[in-house]
């Protein structure tokens, strides 16, 4: 039973594969500069791929502007939505009069059912 087991291979500690024949795609760096720290980032992309304007910065996880020509890039923020709340959407559907009178409307049934008339109506 020795003679026939396995030796000289620990599972999962290398790769069987090799590199040969492969050929990797054309990369290009780009840094990023830290307004926080004033450290630079170099990431390395894709040549094919867009690189971001903004990158978070690996000492300070603040926001890094890309610099090109070693200057930040301006990064324009105004077609960002605006995340609205539960309440914007609610006044989007109802105005507020008439928000005001289904609250009255609701509290009205509320002392109802508790036994409990509104003092002064």
């Amino acid at each position: 039973m020795a003679d026939r087991s396995l030796r000289g291979m620990r599972l999962g500690a290398q790769s069987l594969q090799s590199e040969e024949g492969v050929t990797f795609s054309p990369r290009v760096s780009h840094t990023y500069l830290c307004a926080t720290c004033a450290r630079e980032t170099v990431m390395i992309f894709s040549a094919e791929a867009e690189a971001p304007d903004e990158w978070e910065c690996r000492f300070c996880s603040q926001t890094a502007t890309r610099l090109v020509d070693s200057k930040p890039v301006i990064v324009d923020h105004s077609d960002e939505k605006v995340p609205r709340t539960h309440w914007d959407m609610l006044l989007e559907r109802r105005t507020r009069a008439e928000l005001e009178e289904l609250l009255e409307e609701r509290l009205t049934f509320l002392r109802e059912r508790r036994g409990q008339q509104k003092v002064g109506a």
